[in-house]
């Protein structure tokens, strides 16, 4: 019988506190029962692996970061939309490290699990509708989505990294980076519009 008061949903959110403090790398089915206080065995009526936990981590932090850059943007469009949501995305990964890690790395999680989860879905809508101000058309708006992220994701995992060490504040590259991002989004290099070489 399964310890009173555990739950997949209290397993999952101890993974991920776990995952914050120590590093999403290093979060282990027998770390997570020693927080518990229970024996490893007591955690696998709630999650089936480590995989199925991990995956569940990374949903949670989705959830979480969209909720955040929802509420982040509302009402804002332009520039102001573009700045929210990076300062929300930001924030979020200084904020819960290990959770934000779990978002960006590639894993198979239960399409079960996916289907229900609104956090990946949301985070698209809310991606695409705010880029949509810049009157933007595929495939233009795709490259523009991929060049955001890899933006922000560059930023702040350099940043967690300790990778500006230079005396400029990171703040004031920061603030210069979104103005760039701003400017390039208006003012969009006009190309070759096919989806890829067909040779």
């Amino acid at each position: 019988m399964a310890r009173m008061g555990l739950t997949t949903e209290r397993v999952t959110l101890v993974g991920a506190e776990l995952a914050d403090e120590v590093g999403f790398e290093h979060v282990t089915m027998s770390a997570v029962a020693r927080r518990l206080g229970v024996k490893d065995a007591s955690l696998y009526a709630h999650v089936r692996s480590l995989d199925d936990l991990r995956g569940r981590i990374a949903l949670l932090g989705a959830d979480e970061k969209t909720i955040r850059i929802a509420e982040a943007t509302a009402g804002r469009a332009g520039r102001d939309a573009l700045v929210a949501y990076a300062n929300a995305w930001r924030g979020y990964a200084h904020d819960h490290p290990g959770r934000y890690t779990a978002t960006q790395l590639p894993m198979e999680i239960d399409p079960e699990l996916v289907a229900r989860a609104s956090g990946p879905r949301r985070a698209i809508e809310l991606t695409y509708s705010m880029l949509r101000a810049y009157e933007l058309v595929e495939p233009d708006l795709t490259d523009a989505v991929r060049l955001m992220r890899s933006t922000l994701h560059g930023f702040v995992s350099l940043e967690a990294a300790g990778g500006f060490a230079h005396a400029r504040p990171a703040e004031a590259t920061w603030l210069r980076c979104l103005d760039a991002l701003h400017t390039l989004l208006e003012h969009w290099p006009a190309g070759d519009t096919s989806e890829g070489d067909p040779a």
